[in-house]
């Protein structure tokens, strides 16, 4: 038995010697190294030396490497078969989505214009100030009903043209000198319900109340739209063209109140609101684009948009 040298060091810190093992390569790992080198030695010899061996060989690799390449080929020949097939599926499906889109193309011609117009007419629309009211129908209650029935009211005197001229009013509703004022231009029914409106204020609340606009004609409700600040409405989009809506303001010691950051003001806006459906009409104080002053009567059976017919048609 052999046994492989020994070595020794000394421990530095224990001052002894440690004995370590040299290892050498085994028997069995050599022989197979010698055999696996007398393997290729003799290969190689036979492939230079003997043809047939070399035949052999170049035969069996020629075998190996056309077993690959047909693998290979029959691969690429079904990828080729499923690609071929997918382009015919994806060709008659197109194909009969044509025909079908040919059969039926005035339904689909319908359908899109069904779905493109509410869009348009936005689109198109945009940026005016059109049918601003909830559509609730507002039901007087009976005491106001009989007062409407009932009583005739007589609109209030006209007021002096510089009260609407003033610096205040001008900056809150620009252009108001040659606003009509005149009561007789107003759809009858809404003149009463504003009257009373006007009768309401002033005997329950202390407010007196003064007109600021009435009917509008259209080139000036077009002039005011352009002018901008006013209104967003063109001309027979607006109650005004109609004689069924008016601007309002409070009358205080003689002089026009119209601003809303007068908190008097306020609170009678607030009241003029309540008073003004409570008797029939709709309050653009409750619209997204607030007008406190501003009140319209939607009268049964009448349609915004057309041209007025009557007395207001020429005006």
């Amino acid at each position: 038995m052999i046994r492989p040298p020994l070595t020794s060091r000394p421990d530095s810190k224990s001052k002894h010697y440690k004995i370590q093992f040299i290892s050498h390569p085994g028997p069995i790992l050599i022989a197979v190294a010698l055999a696996a080198y007398f393997a290729v030695a003799v290969t190689i010899a036979a492939l230079f030396l003997l043809p047939p061996a070399r035949a052999v060989l170049l035969s069996v690799a020629l075998e190996f490497h056309r077993r690959i390449s047909k693998r290979a080929s029959r691969g690429l020949s079904q990828a080729r078969s499923g690609i071929d097939k997918s382009v015919r599926i994806s060709h008659l499906t197109f194909n009969d989505a044509k025909k079908v889109l040919i059969r039926q193309r005035l339904l689909i011609l319908i359908t899109a214009g069904i779905l493109a117009a509410p869009p348009l007419i936005a689109i198109a629309l945009r940026g005016r100030q059109l049918f601003q009211f909830d559509g609730a129908t507002r039901i007087p209650d009976e005491k106001i009903a009989a007062l409407l029935n009932g009583e005739q009211l007589v609109p209030p005197p006209p007021l002096p043209p510089e009260v609407f001229a003033t610096q205040e009013v001008e900056q809150v509703r620009p252009a108001l000198r040659d606003a009509s004022r005149d009561w007789n231009l107003l759809d009858a029914d809404f003149r009463t319900r504003l009257l009373l409106v006007y009768k309401i204020m002033r005997e329950q609340y202390g407010y007196e109340m003064a007109l600021l606009e009435g009917y509008r004609s259209p080139e000036r409700q077009n002039r005011l739209a352009q002018l901008g600040g006013v209104t967003n409405a063109a001309a027979y989009q607006s109650y005004h063209q109609y004689g069924l809506a008016a601007d309002n303001a409070f009358l205080r010691d003689g002089k026009i109140v119209i601003s809303e950051k007068d908190p008097w003001a306020m609170r009678g806006y607030q009241l003029y609101g309540k008073t003004a459906e409570q008797v029939g009409l709709t309050w653009g104080g409750r619209w997204k684009l607030m007008d406190f002053g501003h009140v319209e009567y939607h009268k049964p059976g009448f349609v915004l948009g057309r041209p007025p017919i009557g007395p207001r048609a020429g005006q």
